[in-house]
């Protein structure tokens, strides 16, 4: 077995195509990704210097950002699975309809989460705390932050759909520019700088309401403009068959049931931890911050899972689409050891610039080793379930996985540890990570079924 696993790896690196066509797409996403979560780490840091209680309060308030974010996820991540195979086959007038059709459900999501956060700031945030002054601070800048939905929606719909067609390095320019602007606007409105008044935390979510905006408005510029394989007009965005429809929604539908499932089964998590704090949900926040820099590594890798091999289904070269699959795995082990390590070492260095109490930074630390254990099987289940499996169509076992793994583990355990134990937030997230362990196992025995090798192109 091990000598199979060395020539397995021989193979790969003697695949000069297989690896271009990787970098060539998981790189500006991962790049991309890496721009996001710097902004969401340079938010902490800023809104750290505030105190944990506003820590606490802007990272309670953003999971009814991370629900919304899945649910768009769900939406793109199922549309890009077709779009992909679509561009595969050459099929341009359908991959305009997709487009149309992610597009009104994506804003419609975001509809649907923006009214309760602007009506009821108050009573979203009960939800997650019992803190009076959490609630407070985080209304204040749920409330503003919410007005960016929109705008998410529409990004995350058209990023997803030039990544499908192979379109990645734009997204990446507009990342890095839209960073600037909530960086100046973080600066500005935070503290009270030239001028302004000192809006605290809610300073931070005008910051964000701006830079989303920006960025919404300058990836329809890029498409439109650049007349990109996405650049639909209004009536090429619907007018569907039936036959078109129901391909649609048998392929996105459990993708998106995946996605918000487990995006409420993982704000639960948010739930259990809220109940054991402001110190332990400060400890969490940030810990989660810096554990995302190593994640968007393997967003990347699945990204260009699903786009290279959805590309290679859809042109009817299955035999290839099962080696790339196999070359993928590899590439990811060997990035999840790297990724652990460097994880682990800088820790301190990021924790230090935090303003929280040695209790608090030695929580953090902990929390990150918890994470480093754990990330063989969490990044294994980005590239399998997100990558190999939905490119294929197989997404009912892909929503199987993820909702039956957040349910009967994660959920029950959040619980168990937080609040009837009442252990430590380091060992209540440990349990929670359970869940990864049980989705690799099973996620792998589905993999080598091959019931994900499909060209759903030609099926339509």
């Amino acid at each position: 077995m091990q000598k199979g696993m060395f020539y397995d790896v021989k193979m790969m690196a003697r695949d000069g195509i297989f690896l271009k066509k990787a970098v060539r797409i998981a790189l500006p996403v991962a790049m991309q990704g890496m721009l996001n979560t710097i902004v969401n780490l340079v938010d902490t840091m800023m809104i750290g210097a505030l105190g944990a209680t506003a820590i606490a309060a802007v990272g309670l308030a953003n999971k009814v950002f991370f629900v919304f974010t899945l649910l768009v996820f769900g939406i793109v991540s199922g549309s890009g699975v077709l779009a992909a195979q679509y561009w595969g086959n050459g099929d341009i007038k359908n991959i305009k309809k997709v487009v149309g059709l992610a597009l009104t459900l994506a804003v419609a999501a975001s509809i649907a989460f923006l009214v309760p956060a602007v009506v009821c700031p108050e009573a979203v945030m009960r939800i997650f705390t019992a803190s009076e002054d959490a609630i407070q601070v985080g209304a204040g800048y749920l409330t503003i932050v919410a007005l960016s939905y929109p705008a998410t929606a529409v990004s995350n719909t058209f990023v997803a759909m030039l990544r499908a067609t192979g379109r990645v390095k734009a997204p990446v320019v507009i990342s890095s520019c839209t960073i600037f602007i909530n960086i100046f606007f973080n600066y500005t409105f935070i503290y009270g700088n030239f001028g302004a008044p000192a809006m605290g935390a809610a300073g931070a979510a005008l910051a964000t309401l701006m830079a989303r905006l920006a960025e919404a408005l300058s990836i329809i510029l890029v498409v439109y403009l650049g007349k990109a394989p996405v650049a639909a007009r209004f009536k090429e965005m619907f007018g569907y068959s039936r036959e078109f429809l129901v391909q649609f929604f048998s392929t996105t539908s459990p993708v998106i049931a995946n996605e918000f499932i487990w995006g409420l089964g993982t704000t639960l998590y948010s739930l259990a931890y809220g109940r054991m704090g402001n110190d332990a949900v400060a400890a969490i926040t940030i810990a989660t911050t810096i554990q995302d820099i190593v994640t968007v590594l393997f967003q990347g890798l699945s990204a260009a899972t699903a786009v290279i091999m959805g590309n290679e289904m859809g042109a009817g070269k299955l035999k290839r689409a099962e080696r790339y699959a196999k070359n993928f795995l590899i590439l990811q082990f060997i990035v999840t050891i790297l990724g652990a390590l460097f994880c682990v070492a800088i820790r301190w260095q990021i924790i230090g610039v935090y303003n929280i109490t040695p209790e608090i930074a030695e929580s953090v630390s902990r929390c990150i080793i918890v994470f480093a254990l754990f990330m063989p099987f969490k990044m294994f289940n980005y590239v399998m379930v997100v990558g190999i499996l939905r490119s294929g169509g197989d997404t009912k076992m892909c929503l199987l996985l993820d909702c039956s793994g957040v349910w009967m583990i994660g959920v029950p355990m959040a619980f168990l540890g937080g609040l009837f134990f009442g252990f430590p937030i380091h060992i209540v997230y440990a349990m929670v990570m359970l869940e990864e362990v049980y989705k690799a196992v099973f996620g792998y025995w589905r993999y080598k079924q091959k019931k994900w090798l499909r060209n759903l192109a030609a099926e339509l």
